[in-house]
């Protein structure tokens, strides 16, 4: 069967009725434990913020922004304003992109266990070599090698907590990813909150910290089952339906095991994935790639989530109290999650992403008046007015945590076809990790530049995101992985696209 074949995705019909089985605990517990590997991602999002706000970290490696920091009548808006403490931050991205794509062919050969394996190992690495720096160049090395971690880490497990997880809670479980990043993210606030005050070497437990999730990532590879659609896809048919049957409860697993029979069968025919994901009846599926994780960095979330430390201060907060705001809103950042697993799988992925669209384009609006009416540059905010802020930005990563943050990830994960599953998640990755790239070295400068603006540049993407997904982002609540094709068909748009 050539990679054109007329068979789409490799499925010939709908058997999504036909489906049997029960959430049972060892699919709960395999997806709680893949998940920890969003929680390398999230510690180090939160972790890096609040480095870069502490004088012994700034004051060894960029003793400029120290400088700068220590200045009174310094315009706040551009104190920070570096390209070294950007590529601190920025670089281990540029890492996970590259990674990402290597990742996919490791994926789809030897299974999404092994990926996650080696991200871990990568990841402990790389902390050890940043909470040990004693130059620039090594604590730059050490973020590379983080980056290689998150690359093979985001790749592979929200690819295998698609596949493990049955159809009717797949957007619940599957944002268990999301859910263990927005917790790393939390517990870096509150670690960075207490280690603020060991200067001037807190910064390097803050870093060294780092090691624990990717501890537990990496004895989770080894002790987890591999998905059955990967060991199916391998080769492997006979342990793969018995790992089915084992995270079904039942051995009634006919109509989803012949799914992935079927789908594999299509995969294995396919001997380069990325060139067959350019196919006129994969362009859904690659826009979606292309276009969710841009526009879920375009909300502007990962700057808040980066520089929240910095950004507070900037506003006239003081150090603590700066991390401890970062903290508040780390904490929102995972309760909100939690309601988005509550509801995705009840209200759909639709109503949750146009929802929260709207109410971030509120807050962002909200932010931008508030700092353009009682802000300027080279004086503080007042207290009242920095409260208030702090309480548009909670709501504001309240709309983003039930929304654009679990399912920028899920959407993705869960439409592709067998055959280019592992490619087009790398597509996903490498794409999110390339604009959160650009946005982590950039913001400084453009938070420089366009000063109170900044926010409304990203509530002007927030627009045209809400749009897109109310005119092109099918429902894909209930849809079986493997018959996702089938949901193309039936869209107004793109059933004009795959026919």
């Amino acid at each position: 069967m050539a990679g054109g074949s007329m068979v789409p995705a490799g499925v010939s019909k709908e058997r999504a009725e036909e489906y049997k089985g029960r959430v049972t605990a060892y699919v709960v517990v395999a997806c709680l434990v893949a998940a920890i590997g969003g929680s390398l991602f999230g510690y180090d999002v939160g972790i890096s913020g609040g480095v870069t706000s502490m004088d012994g970290f700034l004051e060894k490696f960029f003793p400029a922004v120290y400088r700068n920091k220590q200045r009174a009548h310094e315009n706040n808006y551009c104190k920070y304003n570096n390209q070294g403490l950007s590529a601190f931050t920025s670089s281990l991205y540029l890492a996970g992109l590259v990674s990402s794509l290597v990742a996919s062919p490791i994926t789809r050969k030897y299974g999404r266990r092994g990926t996650i394996i080696c991200g871990g190992v990568s990841f402990l690495i790389g902390a050890a070599l940043d909470a040990s720096a004693v130059n620039l160049v090594m604590l730059i090395f050490g973020r590379i090698m983080l980056g290689v971690g998150i690359g093979f880490g985001n790749q592979a497990v929200p690819l295998y907590l698609s596949e493990m997880a049955p159809t009717h809670l797949r957007g619940g479980l599957n944002m268990m990813f999301q859910l263990a990043t927005t917790l790393g993210i939390f517990t870096a606030n509150m670690i960075n909150y207490g280690t603020q005050k060991l200067e001037p070497s807190g910064w390097r437990l803050s870093l060294g910290l780092a090691a624990a999730p990717a501890i537990l990532m990496t004895i989770g590879g080894i002790l987890l089952p591999e998905t059955p659609n990967s060991l199916i896809e391998r080769g492997f048919e006979t342990k793969g339906r018995k790992v089915l049957e084992k995270i079904r409860g039942t051995s009634d697993v006919h109509a989803e095991f012949q799914d992935i029979m079927d789908a594999s069968e299509l995969a294995n025919s396919i001997e380069h994935p990325f060139r067959n994901i350019l196919e006129r009846r994969n362009r859904p599926q690659l826009v979606m790639a292309i276009f969710m994780p841009t526009f879920q960095i375009l909300t502007g979330i990962n700057s808040i989530l980066f520089y929240a430390p910095v950004l507070f201060q900037t506003m006239g907060l003081e150090g603590n109290a700066s991390l401890y705001s970062s903290a508040v809103t780390g904490a929102v950042l995972a309760s909100s999650t939690v309601i988005s697993i509550a509801t995705v799988d009840r209200w759909g992925r639709r109503a949750l992403l146009i929802s929260g669209g709207v109410q971030m384009i509120v807050c962002q609006v909200m932010v931008a008046i508030i700092l353009g009416v009682k802000f300027r540059g080279d004086e503080e905010l007042s207290k009242a007015y920095s409260t208030l802020v702090v309480v548009v930005v909670c709501l504001f990563v309240m709309a983003f945590g039930w929304s654009w943050g679990p399912l920028g990830w899920t959407v993705p994960s869960e439409i592709f076809p067998l055959e280019t599953r592992s490619a087009g998640q790398s597509i996903t990755v490498a794409v999110y990790l390339f604009f959160t790239f650009v946005i982590g070295q950039s913001f400084l400068s453009m938070l420089c530049l366009f000063k109170f603006g900044i926010f409304l540049f990203f509530a002007g993407w927030i627009v045209v995101m809400t749009i897109f997904v109310y005119l092109f982002l099918p429902e894909t609540k209930g849809v079986p992985i493997e018959e996702m094709i089938f949901m193309w068909k039936k869209h107004w748009f793109w059933k004009k696209i795959v026919i």
